[in-house]
């Protein structure tokens, strides 16, 4: 039976990150993709131009239009721009009680460009964390999250990742791909101990690798697959959708969404 994972996110009129990334990728992974649009940009690989917030009473009708129709079995977020999305979005994730869900806690594009309102750091904390079996911040965003600027090496995403769940997330994956080195290194904490994932490093800063990887992550928990094998699996998707990039675009590469999960093996 195809199963039916859910975004909440923004859109990415280039196509390389937000709701467009994660429909892509949850195609990859053989799972039917549904979508909640919280914002529209107007954003390429070199930057985001403008954002146009929607409505949350509109959010909250498109969540509850998808959920009264669809057997969602996972669901990830990502762009919540401000205060009253992240509330309205955490009020219906918790009265819904949608399963499995990853918080991306979109702060900072690629392209350095804050997404998320100061304001809305504290709501994401306290709201969407512990609705969270996930939370999925890059090194920055966990500094952001924390309040501190020394998440800068692999011990330090060991402690922020415990910090995070300290907060209330169930489980915390610090993504390192802005650390220098020959390999690409994630740092799980999942309440009990941690766990880290490896990939060679494929070139320069890419474009929507950290919606991707939610994503792929949420597809894989979807079809049933514990935590751990499913960041395994999302990681190397995500890995070789750096490698084979198309190279469109003068700033950040976007992936190639089109490489199969499959031959993650």
């Amino acid at each position: 039976m195809i199963k039916v994972a859910l975004t909440i996110a923004g859109s990415d009129s280039s196509g390389g990150a937000g709701i467009q990334a994660d429909l892509k990728t949850f195609s990859a992974f053989g799972v039917y993709g549904a979508s909640v649009i919280t914002a529209l940009t107007a954003q390429n690989t070199v930057g985001v131009r403008s954002v146009a917030d929607l409505p949350p009473t509109f959010i909250a009708a498109q969540i509850d239009a998808v959920l009264d129709d669809l057997p969602v079995a996972a669901a990830k977020t990502g762009m919540l721009s401000r205060e009253d999305v992240i509330e309205t979005v955490a009020e219906r994730a918790r009265e819904r009680a949608i399963p499995n869900l990853v918080v991306d806690p979109v702060i900072v594009a690629a392209s350095g460009d804050l997404l998320l309102a100061p304001a809305a750091v504290a709501a994401m904390r306290e709201h969407m964390f512990p609705l969270a079996l996930l939370v999925t911040p890059n090194l920055r965003e966990a500094e952001i999250l924390l309040g501190r600027e020394d998440v800068k090496d692999r011990a330090a995403m060991r402690r922020a990742a415990i910090d995070l769940v300290r907060m209330g997330a169930r489980a915390a994956l610090i993504t390192g791909g802005a650390l220098e080195g020959a390999e690409a290194i994630d740092v799980l904490y999942d309440g009990h101990q941690t766990h880290e994932f490896k990939a060679p490093r494929r070139g320069p800063r890419a474009h929507g690798a950290g919606c991707t990887l939610s994503a792929a992550i949420a597809a894989s928990l979807a079809r049933g697959a514990s935590l751990i094998d499913a960041i395994g699996a999302a990681k190397k998707y995500v890995s070789r959708a750096i490698e084979r990039s198309p190279g469109f675009g003068s700033g950040s590469r976007p992936l190639n969404h089109l490489v199969s999960a499959a031959q993650n093996d």
